[in-house]
């Protein structure tokens, strides 16, 4: 499979912290890419490097073309970032969070929308109007990741889905990742909790100090895995 998505001695910094050294990485297409390490390893700031929302210098190539600009330039390429914390704008309705989503494609209609996410998510036909903040913790979860599906994206960029949700749910969210990947979006999704993640992933990568310490097969990353989060 060719790389949709390369990054290429990729490094970012907030201020004078340099928070990425030397990333490289690959999303083929129609892979599910997950990058791994604890708390601080500096997950989150490779998927803020590719969606412009910080300081970052190397090369970054979509679709074999350098990836320039920021969040909207992004999002209008066909990548879809959806960050940890849910994301959710609690006072407006599902259908309202879902129009927002999919702003960066307005040649496509509303329902055209609603049609394209309840495949994965049917419940959102019947609450379509109910305010977003009076949903659970995993339908706000699961409201971002179809609001992220609403743009028709290419690549899928997520973060944490497994934050501050019942074990239960999480294994909901994963089972419907992997329903979207088979449909062909590649996604690179990071995680903490690497268990919760694996059983979804085709390749993973191990970060540690802002450095790609190991990539591979899940299967083949146990003895790296417990190096990355006990230390040893």
């Amino acid at each position: 499979m060719s790389a949709l998505l390369e990054l290429d001695d990729v490094e970012a910094r907030y201020g004078p912290v340099q928070a990425l050294h030397g990333i490289t990485l690959e999303v083929a297409e129609g892979e599910v890419v997950a990058v791994l390490g604890a708390n601080g390893a500096g997950k989150t700031t490779t998927l803020r490097a590719i969606s412009g929302t910080v300081r970052r210098s190397g090369r970054i190539a979509f679709g074999g073309k350098p990836l320039r600009g920021g969040p909207e330039a992004v999002a209008r390429s066909g990548i879809a970032h959806v960050p940890e914390g849910r994301g959710t704008f609690t006072e407006l309705t599902v259908l309202e969070n879902l129009r927002l989503g999919a702003y960066t494609r307005r040649e496509r209609s509303v329902k055209a929308d609603v049609d394209r996410v309840a495949q994965w998510f049917p419940w959102i036909r019947e609450r379509s109007g109910q305010q977003a903040g009076t949903l659970s913790g995993g339908e706000q979860q699961m409201l971002s990741l179809a609001r992220g599906m609403a743009t028709d994206p290419a690549l899928l960029l997520l973060d944490e889905l497994s934050m501050g949700l019942a074990p239960m749910i999480v294994e909901e969210l994963y089972g419907l990742v992997a329903q979207i990947a088979a449909t062909g979006v590649s996604i690179l999704v990071v995680e903490q909790f690497a268990r919760t993640v694996l059983g979804a992933a085709d390749y993973a990568a191990i970060m540690v100090h802002g450095r790609i310490a190991k990539v591979g097969r899940p299967s083949d990353l146990e003895a790296e895995l417990s190096a990355a989060y006990l230390g040893a």
